[in-house]
């Protein structure tokens, strides 16, 4: 009888998933069919705000449903990106966050709460920012060389700021130092915005920044650029990094994530949709406003790189003993 049971068990079992296949099947070749919450680990106004508010209006226009963009900062990002990893995979739920927090924080950091790996699907690299090493006018830089001679002749006097230890900025600055035989001091801030107030009023004398959001300071003539990671119509005239003498490979990006698990046909429509965006002119042209170069990618080819930009940060961070304050 106990085995006549069980077999009844499992067979009800087997019916009962078998009903249900269709309505999952449906349920994601409906998707989206109510509103997606995209978390962005930082406060508003930054870089990684702005890219996320532009998509998730390209996201809503194309598929006439709602990308509401929900701002969780706090712990180098790892709130925010914490609380994706932990949301359920029925494609929902999406992350977009720095390399900061996907790519530095796993290898600076010991107690991570989360595993990006386990826990987050990749969806696609969305767009990297240019950098760019910017100089006070009272310091009389002009070049990457004018900056590595004042390190090398007075180590440690002239100043730097960054939004803190585990940011690409910071992690950028110490390749650039490493790569000069220079010494200079940090000053970690809570945000890149009072690191800027303390740029533009001379108590920092330079900083490696993201372009998009110093270029105004460029224009108006605060702050002088030395060199940019790459080369980018807005700043034609300056040199790259590697041009100029160090041979430095430090970026920031903004990239798309969803919690692991999530059904692989959203995951590749939601690739496909943001490669749609990316090719709109519109769009296109508000990122270039905003200094941002849109990379059309996959979720695989987007899963190797970071996983190779976690070896490029860890490799140096490990190097010099490199600890998130």
């Amino acid at each position: 009888m106990q085995k006549f049971l069980s077999l009844v068990q499992r067979t009800t079992l087997v019916l009962v998933v078998a009903a249900m296949l269709p309505f999952a099947a449906m349920a994601q070749s409906d998707w989206p069919s109510r509103p997606v919450r995209v978390i962005v680990p930082s406060s508003p106004g930054g870089g990684t705000d702005a890219f996320a508010r532009l998509l998730a209006q390209a996201l809503t226009d194309q598929l006439k449903q709602s990308f509401v963009v929900d701002n969780k900062p706090g712990a180098s990002g790892n709130i925010g990106a914490d609380l994706a990893a932990k949301s359920a995979p029925d494609g929902y739920t999406l992350l977009i966050a720095s390399n900061s927090s996907l790519g530095i924080n796993p290898v600076i950091m010991k107690n991570m709460p989360f595993d990006v790996e386990r826990d987050l699907t990749p969806v696609s690299r969305g767009v990297m920012a240019p950098m760019v090493l910017v100089a006070t006018p009272s310091t009389g830089w002009k070049t990457l060389k004018d900056l590595a001679d004042a390190g090398k002749a007075n180590p440690d006097k002239f100043f730097y700021g960054s939004a803190g230890v585990g940011s690409p900025p910071y992690i950028g600055m110490r390749m650039i130092a490493d790569a000069l035989g220079a010494r200079f001091t940090h000053v970690p801030y809570k945000g890149v915005a009072p690191a800027y107030q303390d740029l533009l009023g001379g108590q920092l004398h330079f900083m490696y920044t993201d372009l998009a959001t110093i270029d105004q300071h460029i224009k108006a003539g605060k702050v002088i650029p030395l060199a940019v990671n790459e080369k980018t119509p807005l700043l034609p005239n300056v040199p790259t990094l590697k041009e100029a003498g160090a041979d430095v490979r430090a970026w920031t990006s903004f990239s798309i994530m969803a919690p692991a698990k999530t059904p692989a046909p959203i995951i590749k429509k939601l690739s496909a949709e943001i490669g749609k965006a990316f090719r709109n002119p519109a769009v296109v042209q508000r990122l270039e406003q905003q200094a941002l170069i849109p990379v059309l990618d996959t979720p695989e080819t987007f899963a190797v790189e970071l996983r190779k930009e976690r070896e490029h940060w860890g490799q140096f961070i490990k190097r010099n003993n490199i600890v998130a304050e």
